[in-house]
């Protein structure tokens, strides 16, 4: 335990003398503090059509998540973004964001269309379902001998992998006639776009090698790139990166996105969820061309990752399917996959959305003091301390001496807490808010709450006639069960609150899973282990009066205690309280009155029922 809380508080130090040395801002021993607490920047903005218009209320919802994924993508931001009346969006940043975090706010969502040259997804830690995805041709016709079905996707239950297996067979081509492209430069542009030797250069490779999206897809988030550029990218859901060939087609060119069930080609639904998109004329056109040459080079190679066109929102990438099914020439296309109701229409609402030419217009800028302040945070961290001594004084009339061990677990759980908080404001942004702190606070009850569960448990086992290391022992088993149990239910609930909830509410979730988790390990690693040591001792070992573990006091059978002027005390032996529990239950049965069958209370009913089936088997 102690091993812990040094490479937490040393890496933390470490953090700290970097920061100093290079002048910027990077770790400290202070924890970095949310919106109500710190202060920090209030913007106002206005959605505004490029083309004119009036932006919609889903619109708004829709810019309103795409600004919070880009605050958000690096940790709990504790950012405050809200919709202000019908027209204007409201985001507060705590602290002093910089230029870029703020040109980050208010730069307009844009997507657009890219070819594949190099995938990776040997990060993915779980899978993926976007990485099955095509574009399946509605025209395609299978050639005699063939049930025109696409190919199965790789096993959503198997391992992840960059692209499908070799023995995948996919459809032939289509053979309807291969458009021409809209014009030359774009035939062109297409032509270079899938020259991977000539786009992957050393330069390009080391960026690509050294971009790590194994936790998050955000390393690409800000950026702005050139539409003629390569672009090193990583997926949205974070694990895949990519190399991505320069702009193929512009998000305003897709004229709609709609998620829905699919259709066989007699018109049937399949029960498949997938997304339909279209294109405009000039959209459709260049959809055509693209497909149809990725159509070949998929032909050529089905393992190649020119087989896939890259759906790029905010320069990263949220969808890549595959074009094997022959080109697509009517503006429209089906993205199919292992699509749920819900899954598929949070995609249509990127593509549809994501495509809109939407800018954000900032109507004014300020710095807001903190809406609690520092007299609220001391407030909070006077309750949490009241509430620490109280707990303290309850363990030690309850429990004497073991007192010692609670207070002690409780520093080490608020060490481990408070360097862990430190350390993730340091590498992912957290920032903490009087709802963590509340939620800190509360942690002070169910670490008590365990402790409680143990002791109980022990003394349980001592009244049974236990000796003290068979106690700890067989209590510890016991009362494991139900600590791990509820700390499970409270877990599972701050998982499943962190991702219904955003803002201060998501902070809140946040800090009680951490929490939680921080008592699951000082109980099983330090409070444990700490008892078993004291059992040892002869403070403890012999059941001093005040050590909170004296078998005379606990009631444990035939524990023996001074009693001064040369007398002894003694606790009841085991046969004993049997004698005396035997006796008693003769005298009821010559003093009650006989109960009736089916009267009574149910112990009336079986002490009836044995006493005439004793009768019985007398006579």
């Amino acid at each position: 335990m102690m091993a812990l809380i040094v490479v937490v508080y040393g890496a933390v130090s470490l953090g700290v003398l970097r920061s100093d040395e290079t002048q910027t801002e990077g770790a400290a021993f202070v924890p970095k503090f949310a919106l109500d607490l710190a202060g920090g920047t209030e913007m106002v903005l206005t959605p505004v059509m490029e083309e004119g218009g009036t932006v919609s209320g889903e619109q708004i919802n829709q810019a309103i998540d795409i600004i919070r994924s880009r605050i958000d993508s690096s940790g709990v931001a504790e950012a405050e973004i809200s919709a202000q009346g019908t027209e204007n969006i409201v985001v507060g940043i705590p602290g002093n964001p910089s230029a870029e975090d703020l040109a980050l706010v208010t730069r307009s969502a844009h997507m657009t269309f890219r070819t594949v040259l190099r995938e990776d997804a040997a990060q993915l830690s779980q899978p993926s379902d976007w990485l099955n995805r095509t574009f399946p041709n509605p025209n395609y016709t299978a050639p005699p001998g063939e049930d025109g079905e696409e190919a199965p996707a790789d096993d959503p239950e198997g391992p992840a992998e960059a692209n499908p297996p070799a023995d995948n067979t996919d459809p032939a081509p289509s053979k309807s006639t291969i458009p021409v492209p809209p014009d030359e430069a774009f035939t062109t542009r297409l032509n270079n776009g899938l020259d991977q030797d000539g786009l992957i250069t050393e330069e390009v490779s080391q960026r690509f090698e050294e971009v790590n999206c194994g936790l998050t897809g955000s390393q690409a988030t800000g950026q702005v790139s050139n539409p003629d550029d390569v672009l090193v990218t990583c997926s949205s859901e974070g694990g895949a990166k990519y190399i991505l060939g320069p702009v193929m087609i512009d998000g305003g060119s897709l004229s709609s996105a709609q998620s829905g069930q699919g259709m066989s080609a007699q018109g049937t639904p399949t029960g498949q969820w997938v997304i339909n998109i279209e294109f405009n004329s000039d959209g459709g056109a260049q959809f055509g061309a693209v497909t149809a040459a990725l159509n070949q080079r998929c032909q050529a190679d089905a393992s190649s990752p020119l087989r896939q066109f890259a759906i790029v929102l905010d320069d990263l990438v949220i969808s890549a399917p595959q074009v094997c099914n022959g080109a697509i020439n009517n503006g429209r296309a089906e993205i199919s996959g292992s699509f749920t109701q819900a899954s598929s229409k949070a995609l249509a609402d990127q593509l549809a959305f994501g495509s809109l030419p939407i800018n954000f217009q900032l109507e004014s800028q300020q710095q807001v003091s903190a809406t609690l302040g520092s007299s609220q945070l001391e407030k909070g961290l006077l309750a949490g301390l009241i509430g620490l001594i109280l707990v303290a004084l309850y363990s030690l009339f309850q429990y004497r001496a073991l007192a010692f061990v609670t207070v002690l677990s409780l520093i080490i759980a608020t060490a481990i807490t408070y360097g862990t908080i430190l350390l993730l404001s340091w590498v992912q942004g957290f920032r903490l808010s009087l709802a963590g702190v509340a939620a800190i606070i509360i942690a002070i009850g169910i670490t008590a709450d365990s402790f409680i569960l143990y002791f109980e448990r022990i003394k349980d086992e001592l009244r049974v006639g236990r000796s003290l290391p068979q106690a700890v022992d067989v209590g510890w088993i016991r009362a494991r069960r139900t600590i791990l149990a509820s700390d499970a239910v409270n877990l599972i609930a701050a998982i499943v609150l962190y991702f219904v909830a955003v803002g201060g509410v998501r902070g809140f979730a946040f800090a009680l899973g951490l929490t939680t988790i921080v008592d699951v390990i000082v109980v099983v690693f330090f409070t444990h282990p700490m008892l078993l040591v004291l059992t040892k001792t002869k403070f403890w070992g012999e059941g001093h009066p005040w050590s909170g573990l004296d078998p005379f006091r606990l009631g444990a059978p035939g524990a023996v205690r001074y009693a001064g002027r040369g007398k002894f005390g003694r606790s009841p032996t085991l046969e004993e309280l049997r004698e005396k529990a035997d006796s008693q239950e003769e005298r009821t049965e010559r003093t009650e009155p006989k109960v009736k069958p089916g009267v009574g209370s149910i112990a009336e009913r079986k002490r009836a029922q044995a006493a005439s089936e004793e009768e019985g088997t007398t006579s």
